[in-house]
């Protein structure tokens, strides 16, 4: 047959990389054997191989540190993946583990917890499945402000002309997942197809063109006119076709035929697919029932605290009432966006002026506060935090109370993820995939048992406030309640809605997205208080066996030296924390 010559390059370029990700993999399975077979190497030198080996080989496979083009990302690259990461587990449990030094036990529960979560996930085929109500593949690489250099630009136009490609192998996947009954509920997703829109202008207005309207000052005129002009034929070439096909199927495959009902449940697998989602972001081996069980306790607990803080704000009707009057009166709202990120950076400074108190080791890097994109804003959570910056959501002020601000930015960016981000990157040496692993449990729990902590710092002023706070714990604890209820116990949408609408005064479109959020996104949410539960508890033991010997600053640097891990190994951690205290005690 004929083809073009772009076509031709096109074709060469996709062989010599699937050639070279044969020859890869093929190096590393063989590598995985060797490391199998038990020799001279000592244990923990056999497990450091294994898992430096995976770590560099998921490099290549995911394309870490390439700015210029996207992962694979179809069923061809899904199973090669699988085959290496079973392989890994299996030369894994060859590997001694009381054998090992105490520091690689610790590698070898997280690497074996990370290998497990991403084998299930294939298996299950959730990347037929590559969005959910709030999180997109198609947005995910939308860049902020320019680049540093010429060829950084010129990195980021060759992954821009990547996406056509990129977007075709992520549409073949959902179309497998239509057809096999596995999609995101339709109701979760709809009106997501607007955050499409914006990219389907081949002009400067389209987000993606944003650095090209921001070059270093010390590029020359010239080139950045060049730059812009070739950025400009990206957009209309490449960009602007691949999102118009995006749309396309949005609008007239997927919505219309994505699955009506909400249960994870319901999906091929389904209740064995909900428990490894369990098991996949809490890290816990807990059912669907044990969790609602424990979300339904939590409830009554917190609602007990609501009680006595109305009676401490002095309001004389019923609870129903007081909700009412904290959704609806003014002077619980800000009226510009500035008002309320200003409010945010108020809250974080007096928990930096805290912090000696609290926390032993600080880390020096520091933390902005920033907007959510206009781009992302209606449809995102109330915040999030990051390493450079936390976002605060400023859209739609009637729905973003400040009583609610107070525990978010605790929770977003100090003491919670932008200041745990920052001592991350200045903590110990650690191997390479430690720090790109992650667990909900841990990071979650820590951000809302800080949301918690702030009662101990003295950052909640007023009654209102520590309603705010409560409504948040409430908030996460009708999680459990509903997470659970939606994908395991039948419940309807407008269920959901009306559980969570009557025990916190959330605003009706924080409710709306968050129980949309649950939907889409089966287990997530039931990390963060499950995490939170149990730092809490080994709060409470370190208090109980310790008495006037405890130090919250060294409680905190016990959970925060040792990094994210999965929350069994955090208990081990936590309680070995207590046994050394109470031994160094007993020394003096």
């Amino acid at each position: 047959m004929d083809i073009d010559k772009a076509t031709a390059t096109r074709l060469a370029k996709v062989i010599k990389t699937s050639a070279l990700s044969v020859a890869l993999c093929a190096a590393a399975m063989a590598l995985l054997s060797a490391q199998s077979q038990p020799g001279a190497q000592s244990v923990d030198a056999r497990l450091r191989a294994l898992y430096t080996a995976e770590w560099d080989w998921r490099g290549q496979e995911m394309g870490r540190g390439a700015n210029d083009r996207f992962a694979s990302v179809d069923a061809a690259a899904q199973q090669r993946r699988l085959e290496y990461w079973t392989k890994a587990l299996a030369t894994l449990d060859t590997i001694p583990f009381d054998q090992l030094s105490a520091e690689e036990q610790v590698n070898a529960q997280i690497f074996r917890t990370s290998l497990r979560g991403l084998v299930s996930d294939i298996q299950y085929k959730t990347y037929e499945a590559p969005f959910n109500s709030d999180t997109f593949f198609w947005t995910g690489f939308t860049p902020r402000e320019g680049f540093a250099n010429a060829a950084a630009y010129k990195s980021y136009l060759a992954r821009l002309r990547d996406v056509p490609r990129y977007f075709d192998e992520q549409m073949v996947n959902m179309r497998a997942g239509l057809a096999r009954g596995y999609t995101v509920p339709r109701v979760s997703v709809l009106g997501r197809d607007k955050t499409i829109e914006p990219y389907l202008k081949g002009d400067a207005t389209n987000p993606l063109f944003v650095p090209f309207t921001d070059f270093p000052a010390n590029m020359p005129a010239a080139e950045q006119a060049a730059l812009r002009e070739e950025a400009m034929t990206v957009m209309r070439d490449s960009i602007v076709p691949a999102f118009s096909k995006l749309m396309a199927l949005m609008r007239e495959e997927y919505l219309p035929k994505a699955t009506a009902r909400i249960g994870a449940s319901t999906l091929p697998e389904g209740n064995a697919f909900y428990q490894a989602q369990i098991e996949r972001h809490t890290t816990l081996t807990l059912t669907p029932k044990e969790i609602h069980e424990i979300g339904l306790k939590e409830v009554a607990r917190i609602e007990a605290e609501m009680r006595a803080t109305k009676d401490r704000a002095k309001f004389t009707g019923t609870m129903a009432e007081f909700f009412r009057f904290m959704r609806t009166d003014p002077q619980f709202y800000a009226k510009t966006p500035k008002e309320l990120l200003a409010f945010s950076a108020y809250v974080s400074k007096k928990a930096d002026d805290k912090l000696a108190e609290t926390i032993g080791l600080l880390p020096r890097r520091r933390h902005g506060i920033r907007p959510v994109p206009d781009n992302i804003a209606p449809i995102y959570t109330g915040g999030r935090g990051g390493l450079d910056a936390c976002q605060m959501n400023t859209y739609n002020l009637p729905a973003r109370p400040l009583y609610t601000i107070v525990p978010l930015t605790l929770h977003e960016c100090t003491p919670g993820h932008s200041f745990q981000a920052a001592l991350a990157l200045e903590g110990p040496e650690r191997p390479a995939f430690r720090r790109g692993t992650s667990f909900s449990g841990y990071g979650e729990g820590w951000g809302l048992y800080v949301e918690w902590l702030g009662t101990v710092m003295g950052i909640y002023e007023t009654p209102y406030e520590d309603m705010g706070r409560l409504t948040y714990e409430m908030w996460r604890a009708c999680r459990l309640v509903i997470d659970t209820g939606i994908h395991q116990f039948g419940w309807t949408r407008d269920q959901a809605l009306a559980y969570l609408r009557d025990r916190a005064p959330l605003a009706e479109h924080e409710i709306t997205t968050e129980i949309d959020r649950y939907i889409a996104w089966p287990g997530q949410a039931l990390a963060y208080k499950l995490g939170e539960i149990q730092i809490r508890r080994h709060r409470k033991e370190a208090e109980e066996k310790l008495g006037e010997r405890f130090d919250q600053r060294r409680f905190h640097d016990a959970i925060l030296a040792i990094g994210s891990v999965p929350l069994p190994v955090l208990e081990q951690h936590m309680n070995k924390f207590i046994a050394d205290e109470l031994a160094g005690a007993s020394k003096q």
